[in-house]
């Protein structure tokens, strides 16, 4: 299991457009064999800050999302939304060791 965090920092203006477009991303990309889960945060008193955690079953599952529909038109939405550019840190599940997803 790979666990990726997305962190996103988006401009004040483009919150709620953000987000739209963000959970049709998530919505589809659940649909996805390698893709166990893909949660969208917010974080609390900071509207504009977001962590998008996607849980892959496979290592070869991220290069696959990365080249679905569904992405691209995320990226291609939102890059202007952007307050700064998006980060991400990569994790291993330790516990539980096989988390059933």
């Amino acid at each position: 299991m790979l666990i990726v965090h997305v962190h996103v920092q988006v401009k004040p203006e483009c919150v709620e457009a953000f987000k739209a477009a963000t959970e049709e991303n998530a919505r589809a990309s659940v649909e996805e064999a390698g893709i166990a889960r893909f949660d969208v945060v917010q974080q609390a008193g900071e509207a504009t800050r977001f962590v998008l955690v996607e849980a892959y079953r496979t290592a070869e599952a991220p290069a696959a999302h990365k080249e679905t529909a569904h992405y691209a038109k995320w990226r291609d939405t939102v890059a202007d939304m952007m307050a700064a550019p998006r980060t991400s840190v990569k994790y291993a599940n330790v516990f539980p060791e096989d988390a059933g997803w």
